[in-house]
């Protein structure tokens, strides 16, 4: 049987995959598609960081462009992604699968104070990490959380998964002509601003050497295939 490829790594999910077919909110067979698709690499002794995005619920940046204060938006964001994360969490723990939810933002009666030592005993005692609430700052995507945490937590990688299955130099949906790479740099991605991850994710993950896998977290299967050597998606990478 393959062995793992990376021992350690920090999965990135976009909120809207957890939306049902209207688009919004938290759709409990969503989550539990994601358990399980998260539960194959568990199971193959891979140590996992996970960070949910909010953009089921609520986007702090579209309130504001509404006339919301970017800070108070930015917050409720932030509340947004421990709802999530609470959500797959317990979808988790049906799969068999330990896990703990720290968050940035101190909310103790559903999840720990994220705490960098904490996060990384959880870790090494073989559960799965969740880290909601963002960087606990607003002005910073949980993309960036990703990265930060990836650094802070060891990861080996930073693993995004979205609805399309990799990164290309157009909308695939708006354009059925649009070219799909296998392998960028982190200079490239920067200077044709693509929109893998904002900017102070991408330079973050740049700065220390952490590559970032982009692929559809839908496709059944792929998460695992990628963890066992599969050449699925893109990498982002020096």
């Amino acid at each position: 049987m393959k062995e793992p490829i990376y021992s350690r790594v920090l999965l990135k999910l976009s909120g809207e995959i957890l939306a049902g077919e209207k688009g919004f909110g938290i759709d409990p067979s969503k989550a539990s598609f994601l358990a399980k698709e998260i539960k194959s690499i568990y199971s193959l002794g891979v140590g996992i960081g996970l960070i949910i995005g909010a953009g089921n619920i609520f986007r702090g940046l579209q309130a504001s462009d509404r006339g919301m204060d970017r800070v108070t938006g930015d917050y409720l964001g932030m509340l947004a992604t421990i709802m999530n994360a609470i959500s797959v969490q317990d979808a988790l723990e049906q799969e068999g699968c330990e896990t703990r939810t720290l968050s940035a933002i101190n909310i103790t009666q559903i999840a720990e104070p994220y705490i960098r030592r904490r996060a990384l005993r959880h870790l090494e005692k073989g559960r799965i990490v969740i880290v909601s609430g963002g960087t606990g700052n607003p002005f910073f995507t949980t993309d960036s959380a990703a990265a930060l945490r990836a650094k802070e937590l060891n990861a080996e990688i930073v693993i995004k998964g979205t609805k399309v299955n990799g990164i290309y130099n157009d909308d695939p949906v708006k354009n059925p002509s649009a070219i799909k790479y296998d392998q960028l740099s982190y200079d490239k991605v920067l200077q044709d601003n693509l929109r893998v991850m904002d900017l102070t994710a991408i330079t973050l993950c740049k700065e220390n050497r952490i590559p970032i896998q982009v692929f559809n977290i839908r496709e059944s299967g792929s998460l695992k295939e990628f963890i066992l050597g599969g050449k699925i998606g893109t990498v982002v990478s020096e």
